[in-house]
């Protein structure tokens, strides 16, 4: 009887620590539930339906699948797509070697480091508005910064040496064949994160293995290839993994650059084209089966990855 006492008072002890554990998180759970679960939920049901986000909720009129086969022949849906995925395999791998060979300098013991390693991750807090105003001042055809400097840099190099010809800077944001080349160029802006991600996996990798790599007679580069990459890999494919992610959510920049997807549906982005349809042309019920159709491919893209991650080392795995 003691014993069953015992119990039944620990248990309530632990009923009343797990309330009061409830208690202290349910401002979070209401608000995941009002502003997250709620709306995703509410989305999923406007997938099915038709409404324009005016009228209320008796507006709103329940029209099957025809959102999801509207897509089949939306034109510009597939140019959204295109031009996502187009951006998605370029930005990506870009990004990702550039923030590992920083990361590689920001590696090194010299004085002053820190230093640098701040300047670099600074550009990635940058607010991606004004991220977005400073490259339009970049590519600006005319007076941007950047053709400023190929054409200068060109005639430089055309009055030392005449056989080369002088070339202009492209039309970049103005010219179809240009604008996605310059949304990935815009996209290294923001290398610092994964700068910071692979500065700290290049920390975790023991010394012990360089130095065992240096008495076999491995060079840098040997070094790199046997030692560095393998221990870094699971961190490439977690930053791969979230890369692919957001650059399928690319917005901002397209927006406040080319809110039309302009020139010719060349960066008509698909998060882009999604908010056009809902909150500029009404809508509602097509953007949210836009949603979750890019949900769809999101977990399709990342279950992939996920199925060909054999490439990556972790240490200590038993191999079968």
């Amino acid at each position: 009887m003691a014993t069953s006492a015992t119990r039944s008072k620990r248990l309530t002890a632990l009923q009343r620590e797990a309330l009061s554990g409830y208690a202290f998180i349910s401002p979070w759970i209401i608000g995941f539930l009002l502003f997250m679960a709620g709306p995703v939920l509410f989305s999923l049901l406007l997938s099915f339906c038709s409404w324009d986000g005016i009228g209320g909720l008796r507006d709103i009129h329940w029209v099957g699948i025809s959102n999801f086969t509207q897509m089949a022949s939306d034109n510009r849906f597939y140019a959204s797509l295109w031009d996502t995925v187009y951006y998605t395999l370029f930005s990506v791998p870009l990004g990702i070697i550039a923030a590992i060979v920083v990361s590689l300098l920001m590696n090194q013991k010299i004085k002053g480091i820190a230093l640098f390693r701040t300047i670099f991750y600074l550009p990635s807090v940058t607010a991606g508005v004004a991220a977005a105003i400073l490259w339009y001042f970049i590519f600006q055809p005319q007076q941007g910064l950047l053709n400023y400097g190929i054409n200068h840099l060109s005639a430089l190099i055309h009055a030392v040496l005449p056989f080369i010809p002088a070339i202009h800077g492209p039309e970049w944001l103005a010219d179809p064949k240009w604008s996605k080349p310059a949304f990935i160029i815009m996209s290294l802006w923001g290398i610092g994160n994964n700068m910071i991600i692979f500065l700290a996996g290049l920390q975790g990798i023991p010394e012990q293995m360089y130095e065992a790599a240096q008495i076999d007679g491995a060079n840098s580069w040997q070094q790199f290839l046997n030692v560095t990459l393998p221990m870094l890999s699971p961190v490439i494919f977690f930053v791969m993994v979230l890369s692919i992610i957001g650059s399928f959510q690319v917005f901002t920049q397209a927006y406040i650059l080319s809110p039309n997807g302009s020139p010719a549906d060349s960066v008509l982005f698909y998060v882009l084209y999604l908010y056009q349809q809902a909150f500029s042309f009404h809508h509602f019920g097509y953007g949210s089966a836009m949603a979750w159709v890019l949900f769809v491919i999101i977990l399709a893209a990342t279950l992939v990855q996920f199925k060909f991650s054999g490439w990556v080392y972790y240490e200590g795995e038993l191999k079968k």
